[in-house]
């Protein structure tokens, strides 16, 4: 039975002691959410090893890994580097990596497999801009990202990747994706994934919402029978927001 997952993407912010404050937070929290929810939270690189022993209840991830094993990459941050920090999951594929950074399905593809050489549990993130919405292209623009970034992989490898939908045009403009359109996406990944891996293999497989997820709506997008959780932007950055989604199952 597939896991209920809601994982938080800090981004950019928090200095080092601001978020050990807000990691610390969020654990002691915790408690008050039920055992069936895996919680994560995703901070800045600095982050990671001081964070890191503040965690129980809690998960912890990475925002991104290189998609290189080691080398002449300055500044760069290797899947390897992360497995010896303690971290379990890495965000791949995130909507600002691929549109700030030019990060195409075929880098994504070698990070998500360094990231599973390394026993880490990559975070894949799809989804469409507005003008692909618009234009009716948001699904061929899923499947293309999903088959190429993800459907390389053994039956086996699949099976610990955790996949999040970012309709991008809902990330921080304050417009959110209905309920319906969430499910209806959900559950077209869904079918892709029976499609090549098998029906089993889909059912098994959580599909996060990472499209400005708040306490406010989590309850209605997590009824949806097809969205297992949230991939959570700014209310992250909250410890009592981040918990109330967590409480939203």
């Amino acid at each position: 039975m597939r896991k209920k997952i809601v994982a938080g993407n800090w981004k950019m912010n928090k200095n080092l002691q601001e978020g050990i404050t807000l990691a610390q937070e969020v654990e002691k929290m915790a408690s008050g959410v039920s055992g069936e929810v895996e919680l994560i939270i995703a901070p800045p690189f600095i982050h990671l090893t001081e964070v890191k022993k503040l965690l129980g209840r809690v998960k912890l991830g990475a925002q991104n890994c290189a998609s290189e094993a080691s080398g002449a990459f300055t500044g760069e941050v290797s899947a390897a580097m992360l497995a010896s920090a303690g971290v379990q999951y890495v965000i791949i594929g995130h909507s600002e990596r691929r549109s700030y950074y030019g990060e195409t399905n075929s880098i994504i593809n070698k990070k998500v497999r360094l990231a599973l050489e390394n026993n880490l549990h990559p975070i894949f993130c799809c989804g469409e801009v507005l003008s692909e919405r618009e234009k009716g292209a948001h699904f061929d623009v899923v499947r293309k990202q999903v088959e190429e970034g993800l459907f390389t992989l053994s039956s086996e490898e699949f099976s610990k990747v955790i996949i999040a939908y970012e309709p991008v045009w809902a990330i921080g403009t304050g417009v959110n994706a209905t309920p319906a359109q969430a499910q209806e996406m959900h559950q077209y990944i869904r079918s892709l994934i029976a499609g090549k891996y098998g029906e089993t293999a889909a059912n098994n497989t959580s599909i996060l919402y990472g499209g400005s997820c708040k306490p406010s709506n989590a309850g209605e997008l997590f009824a949806n029978p097809d969205v297992d959780g949230g991939l959570i932007g700014g209310a992250s950055l909250k410890a009592d927001d981040f918990i109330g989604i967590a409480k939203a199952f």
